[in-house]
């Protein structure tokens, strides 16, 4: 039988809202859009156009797929961040637009003097390239414990032409000491910070998301102490470390930044009024 591209729509989202998809209708599209390798425009115009047997098949299986709670990006394959296309796997968390808020604040610290940026636990590379793409003249090193992240955060950076990007296999700062030797001018980390037993852990996209990427010992803490703690050694005087976090993690985050004497601590909320990134100055004594 025929049908429209309207009606696959309106079918479509009916059964992602029965599956309680919380975006239903823009999954829907999103997902017909990628099947028919058109843009969202290409629905609103021809919504009267009908798919081929085929087509129609091949976009009851995504939308059984999503149905079945898996990431609309990872059946894409895609995911936009600053305005950039980037590749995603399964083998990397799904970059969020809360973590753009972390890229604005680290342009706020980036000088026409600052020479290098370290993105540690860099996934897609999102953060990285994003901060590489406004700022061409600078060094930006992205790292991931994961060589199935730096793989890809390489592809993206080839595909994207961020030249003044690189991407490094290292646990934290391990292999960072023998891969440069200048000290960084800003050190930018989205890491794992979900406790293990968040009940949260079982719900929505995360089910799908690479667990050693969202969770951390000590109550989500670990890996941002682990980084406070050693980041004085990699930031040029002066330099600024700047951490994405949870929620509720604002005043205890902090405390690790004084502790590990940094200066002028802050966290700033994310667009929801949620804490989200915290930063802090380190000034070497000379």
């Amino acid at each position: 039988m025929s049908v429209t591209i309207e009606a696959a729509l309106k079918q479509a989202a009916e059964h992602l809202e029965c599956a309680q998809s919380p975006s239903a209708r823009i999954d829907a599209s999103v997902l017909l859009c990628h099947l028919l390798d058109k843009p969202s425009s290409y629905l609103f115009t021809w919504p009267d156009k009908t798919l081929t047997e085929q087509q129609l098949s091949g976009y009851q299986q995504l939308i059984k797929r999503r149905c079945q709670g898996e990431p609309v990006a990872y059946i894409t394959g895609t995911r936009e961040f600053w305005s950039l296309e980037l590749d995603v796997e399964p083998s990397t968390l799904i970059p969020r637009p809360d973590t753009e808020r972390l890229v604005e604040l680290a342009l706020e610290k980036i000088t026409s003097a600052c020479r290098s940026v370290l993105d540690l636990g860099t996934g897609t590379g999102a953060i990285a390239l994003a901060i590489a793409s406004e700022n061409p003249g600078i060094s930006v090193i992205g790292v991931d414990l994961r060589h199935e992240a730096v793989a890809l955060a390489t592809r993206n950076r080839e595909k994207l032409k961020l030249n003044n990007a690189s991407f490094l296999q290292s646990s934290w700062f391990d292999a960072v000491s023998t891969s440069t030797s200048q000290p960084f001018d800003v050190i930018v980390s989205n890491p794992p910070y979900i406790d293990p037993e968040d009940p949260h852990l079982s719900q929505g996209d995360v089910r799908f998301e690479p667990s050693s990427a969202l969770t951390a010992d000590d109550h989500g803490l670990a890996d941002i102490r682990h980084i406070c703690f050693y980041s004085p050694q990699f930031l040029s005087h002066e330099g600024w470390l700047l951490i994405e976090h949870g929620y509720d993690q604002g005043e205890s985050v902090r405390e690790l930044f004084l502790s590990a004497g940094f200066t002028e601590v802050e966290t700033i909320k994310d667009y929801a009024d949620l804490d989200r990134v915290t930063r802090g100055r380190y000034c070497h004594n000379k």
